[in-house]
């Protein structure tokens, strides 16, 4: 069946729970560190994919702008968007690693948010300092990407990684200390390190991926069910496993003041797992 018609009948729902398992994961973690609206907050959507955390951050109230290089995708996410009653939620063709010459978007956002694109750019230091450009003083950074250390849930997880940018992963993925080194290169400061994509939802995405090949459509039915139960237990199966989970999740401030302090605690948690 196809996934516009789905959210046709079924609604914003439908963008979280078909195909990729994680997804849901990163809503969930993304939902949880969205800072609280003071107005008509304005959020860029570094990299949007099919617009899903656009669409779904409109839904919380935020006006959000989603960029992707992808025409098609960007038709799809606006008519998804109006779909799903998210009139706040647009979408512009950007290619993000020139985000840098979009002078119209410096200063403009509350919060921009990265997940799971930056891995596919070769130069994420100066995509970083982008993106920190487009928030305004005060403004904050959530992004993940895949975690330095996952255990890879299919054999191409573990590469080879692509030296051109041809739409894979061009880098395993990133150490908290990786991401706070960006931090620093950009004029942001780290405020949180927490992770998402854990023991059971790693396992189900590995079983989608073998029997989707064949039949997706029935694979998706059978798992529906299932994915209630990743929020409910891998927290849990987390600890007692040890398996460390598959993104890495970001909080960076920008300043409101110019300083060449950082602060010298980081927090970290495993929350969300």
């Amino acid at each position: 069946m196809d996934k516009s018609l789905l959210v046709r009948i079924l609604g914003f729902p439908v963008l979280l729970l078909h195909g990729d398992l994680l997804v849901l994961d990163r809503w969930r973690w993304l939902r949880r560190h969205l800072p609280r609206r003071t107005g008509k907050d304005l959020l860029l959507d570094v990299g949007c994919g099919n617009g899903a955390f656009s669409i779904g951050a409109a839904r919380l109230g935020y006006l959000a702008l989603g960029l992707s290089w992808d025409q098609r995708n960007q038709q799809v996410a606006s008519d998804r968007a109006h779909m799903c009653h998210a009139p706040g939620a647009s979408f512009e063709i950007q290619d993000i690693r020139f985000l840098a010459e979009r002078r119209d978007l410096r200063q403009k956002f509350h919060v921009a948010i990265c997940l799971e694109a930056i891995e596919h750019v070769l130069d994420d230091r100066r995509l970083m300092q982008a993106m920190a450009e487009c928030l305004q003083p005060g403004g904050r950074l959530l992004l993940t990407a895949p975690f330095l250390n996952y255990r890879a849930i299919s054999p191409s997880d573990n590469g080879p990684f692509s030296d051109v940018e041809d739409g894979w992963h061009v880098r395993r993925g990133y150490s908290s200390a990786m991401l706070i080194e960006l931090c620093q290169h950009a004029g942001l400061i780290t405020e949180e390190i927490s992770y998402c994509g854990g023991f059971l939802s790693q396992k189900m995405t590995w079983a989608f991926r073998l029997l989707s090949r064949n039949h997706p459509l029935l694979v998706w039915g059978l798992t529906l069910p299932l994915r209630l139960l990743p929020p409910l237990l891998d927290p849990l199966l987390g600890r007692l496993t040890g398996w460390p989970p598959f993104s890495i999740g970001l909080v960076a401030y920008k300043p409101r003041f110019s300083t060449d302090k950082q602060p010298h605690k980081i927090k970290t948690s495993r929350v969300g797992i």
